[in-house]
């Protein structure tokens, strides 16, 4: 009786821990996750969004999916329903939260926790340790940590938390200094990212060759200089080496790469190496997929042909080897590309190469999307034809070569994005097959080139946004088939088709000899220049409609009539350029709308008036944290390179296509007379230059002292007009100032001694004006502006004019009105004076002369006595 009962209580607690498990097998089935790591990704989600953000909604309440595995950003085992995988990318940033540490405790239910991702979150730090044995991806990046506190005490805890760690991504932090030498012994590390820091120690990245497993190895653009460590010869599994962006100098050692025979990616550009360096020592690197050694390597010579070198094993997908001295004096292109039929991105630029255009490169490699030859010495016509088997092409790029005849035909026949030709000796018209093939083209860039005729009556350019064809020769009227898209518009007799894409529009320097058209309708112009053309008439009411406008630059041509009244609704407006025209009128209060102006040349017209003291509302860039934020996008835009880009654990290296115009990054460039010169303003500069140039027209009245508000301007220039009326105390306030020009006008009264508190000021005259007085004190800037700063001024003095101040010398330069009778009267007491002295004197003489010499004495009285008595008679 007594094993029944003990045979059934066994049975029973057998039944109930039966059933015990098929609750809790169809709870967890049913809810997912598990409870504590539910719970935990509610703390975690409280601490994301504090104090007030409302991001991961999907995670908790009562009306929202309980499984926790079923929540945005979360990823749990198929099997466990263990949470294996956080992606929380960017929540605080879209968020706008700000700054955030992350208190790492709130991770430690989560056991088996494989990757974690904390991409862009404005992440400042970890509270504590990251104690997840299981990890294996932590990525970092696009955060604000300036160290990395979550591995600073890893020593101590070495082979218990993170010992399986195998990607670590630190990109684009704050990091300053060494690197972390707890990171060499994270020893089961593939892939390490620590670019885009503000890390400078060269030795300390010699910690790095200890992780002999690392296959990713990204250091590129920190501060890092010296000479490339030796030890990198010791990462035998290295697959991708990006050392780009660094001040590394020194060679590159041929040997550096000798046994890292898996290399499959290399970036070595924007460093400071010099000496030499054969590029065949990597022929026997048979993986090898990306070379870039891109930049300013003027002082690297770069040897790619050894006669006794064999041809390359490898296959290249990108060759980009860029300013540099390649090949010695023979200056020829690397024959080991004649082998080469994988490549997708090909960048030889500045490099001096002579020879023909390499037409073999196009024939042997179909898959090509960006071919840039451009800055080098390539002579003879464009003898080859790119076609349809090109179909992945997007850049061409050979500007600035010694590049003749037409373009040729074909190029229609491909969907490019970018063309530039510039700087070539090319001619003839514009092609159809150009005009109307490429509608995906972007940027069309045929600048300084001898192209004529008249613009194509028929073209299918959509797409464009970026048109230059300044500095050719063509002629008449911009037609609609130089601008068209899917919308037409009547205007008149003649149609004008839109592209409503096109941002720039340069067509200078040529003879359009006409008025802009009616129709000209292109509303997301930013940046339109039309300088010397021999435009005539008014300035067209068409132009009203570009409310997205940064630069109208009508420089040089013959509009006429007034500033129409429309200019204000410009407000986009940056830089306005009417510059020799023979505009008239006033100078319209509808300026003063301009608020975002920071160029303003009006010069050489004939406006009249008074200056309106309004202009003091423009800021000149006081106000105007960014500008012309696209300029750049002409010369360094993101590619869409659609095809290659190479593969990696922690990120996608790829190699963005560089946009150029010519040699050198040119800028959106802008010309403005100061300082007494014509000047190009272009890239870094500016943005940072202003400046106002009223001279040489007709102005009357006094010089507003509100200009003296304008404290950010760089350049005023008032000179050569009519202008009255003394020079404004408030112009001592115009503290950015560096050229000021008050010349050839009919200013009078004294010069603001405060004016040699401008610190700034480099270029001063107020030659030819009626000015008067003491010069201010030879200080500061004022010390160093010469005579010829103040001619034509007579009635100035003090240094560095050769007059005195004194009050002598002030006296005789002012006489009073009656000094012409005086200065007579003085003439003749004087010559009184004189005469009565010298017949004294010659008196006295006589009569010594006698009282000494009797024979004339008695002869003068004989001669006396004698003639009295006839005198008598």
């Amino acid at each position: 009786m007594g094993a029944v009962t003990s045979g059934l209580y066994n049975a029973i607690i057998l039944y109930a821990s039966f059933l015990w498990l098929l609750l809790v097998v169809g709870y967890y089935g049913c809810l997912g996750c598990l409870e504590d790591e539910r719970v935990g990704l509610l703390n975690l989600k409280a601490s994301i969004n504090h104090p007030n953000g409302t991001a991961l909604s999907s995670w908790g309440g009562d009306t929202i999916v309980a499984d926790c595995c079923q929540w945005e950003c979360v990823t749990c085992d198929n099997k466990t329903k263990r949470v294996i995988q956080l992606d929380l990318i960017y929540i605080r940033s879209i968020e706008g939260l700000g700054n955030w540490s992350l208190n790492a405790s709130l991770l430690l239910p989560f056991h088996q926790l494989q990757i974690l991702n904390l991409y862009g979150n404005e992440l400042t730090g970890f509270q504590g340790l990251l104690r997840l044995k299981k990890l294996r991806v932590l990525n970092v990046e696009g955060n604000d940590l300036t160290t990395i506190p979550v591995l600073s005490a890893l020593p101590s805890l070495k082979g218990r938390y993170l010992s399986k760690l195998e990607v670590l991504d630190l990109d684009d932090n704050g990091l300053m200094g060494s690197v972390p030498s707890i990171i060499s012994t994270l020893n089961r590390l593939k892939s390490l990212s620590l670019g885009y820091n503000n890390l400078n120690d060269s030795l300390s990245i010699e910690g790095l060759c200890k992780l002999s497993d690392l296959e990713e190895l990204d250091i590129s653009h920190n501060g890092i200089d010296g000479n490339l460590p030796p030890c990198f010869n010791n990462l035998t599994s290295l697959r991708t080496l990006d050392l780009s962006g660094n001040n590394f100098n020194g060679t590159i050692p041929s040997s550096l790469f000798s046994s890292l025979k898996l290399l499959q990616y290399i970036s070595l550009s924007h460093n400071s190496f010099e000496g030499s360096f054969d590029f065949t020592t990597l022929f026997n690197l048979s993986k090898l997929e990306v070379f870039d050694l891109g930049g300013d390597n003027k002082n690297l010579k770069v040897e790619t042909e050894n006669s006794t070198s064999q041809h390359p094993l490898f296959q290249l997908r990108t060759f980009r080897l860029s300013e540099c001295v390649l090949n010695g004096e023979s200056r020829v292109i690397p024959s080991f590309l004649s082998n080469q039929y994988e490549l997708r991105i090909v960048d030889l630029r500045n490099n001096g190469i002579i020879g023909d255009i390499p037409t073999w490169l196009l024939v042997n490699n179909s898959k090509l999307e960006s071919f840039s030859l451009s800055g080098n010495q390539l002579r003879g016509p464009l003898a080859f034809e790119l076609n349809a088997k090109h179909a992945d092409m997007s850049h061409f790029d050979i500007s600035s070569n010694l590049i003749q005849g037409e373009i040729p035909p074909g190029i229609g026949s491909i969907l490019l994005w970018l063309l530039d030709l510039s700087n070539n000796n090319l001619s003839g018209l514009l092609p159809q097959h150009l005009l109307r093939g490429c509608i995906s083209l972007r940027f069309l860039i045929l600048s300084n080139n001898n192209f004529d005729g008249n613009f194509p009556a028929e073209s299918n350019l959509t797409s464009l946004s970026h048109l230059f064809l300044d500095n050719n020769s063509f002629s008449g009227k911009i037609s609609r088939g130089l601008l068209k898209s899917s919308t037409l518009e009547m205007c008149y007799a003649d149609r004008l088709l839109q592209t409503w894409e096109l941002q720039l529009l340069d067509l200078s320097s040529n003879k359009l000899g006409m008025s802009i058209p009616p129709c000209f309708n292109l509303s997301n112009m930013m940046f339109l220049h039309l300088q010397s053309n021999e435009l005539t008439g008014d300035i067209p009411n068409v132009l009203s409609r570009l409310t997205s406008l940064f630069i109208l630059d009508l420089n040089d041509n013959k509009f006429w009539g007034t500033i129409p009244p429309w200019i204000g609704s410009l407000t986009s407006l940056r830089v306005l350029l009417l510059r020799g025209n023979e505009l008239h009128g006033s100078i319209p209060l509808d300026l003063c709308r301009l608020r975002s102006i920071r160029m303003m040349d009006l010069s050489h017209n004939n406006f009249s008036g008074s200056i309106p003291p309004c202009l003091n509302n423009l800021t000149f860039g006081a106000q105007d944290g960014i500008f012309l934020t696209t300029a750049g996008s002409r010369f360094w835009v993101g590619s869409p390179l659609a095809t290659y880009s190479y593969g990696s654990q922690i990120s996608v290296f790829s190699l963005a296509t560089e946009i150029h115009s010519g040699p050198s990054n040119e800028a959106e460039k802008v010309d403005f007379t100061t300082k007494w010169r014509f000047e190009s303003y272009e890239g870094k500069v500016l943005p940072i230059m202003s400046g106002m140039d009223l001279s040489w027209n007709n102005l009357t009245g006094s010089i507003p002292p509100e200009l003296g508000d304008l404290r950010e301007i760089h350049s005023m220039n008032l000179s050569g007009n009519h202008l009255t009326g003394s020079i404004p105390e408030t112009f001592s306030n115009l503290k950015a100032i560096e050229s000021l020009d008050l010349s050839h006008n009919m200013l009078i009264g004294q010069i603001p001694p405060r004016m040699i508190e401008l610190n700034n000021l480099t270029a001063f005259t107020v030659a030819y004006n009626d000015l008067s007085g003491k010069l201010p004190e030879r200080n500061a800037q004022f010390a160093t502006f010469e005579e010829s700063s103040y001619e034509g001024n007579p009635l100035l003095c003090g240094l560095p004019l050769n007059r005195s101040c004194s009050p002598a010398r002030a006296a005789l330069k002012t006489p009073p009105a009656n000094s012409d009778n005086e200065e007579k009267e003085s003439w003749e007491v004087s010559f009184l004076w004189s005469f009565g002295g010298s017949f004294g004197v010659a008196f006295l003489g006589i009569i010594a002369f006698l009282y000494f010499n009797s024979y004339y004495r008695e002869l003068l009285f004989y001669f006396i006595a004698k003639n009295l008595t006839f005198l008598r008679l």
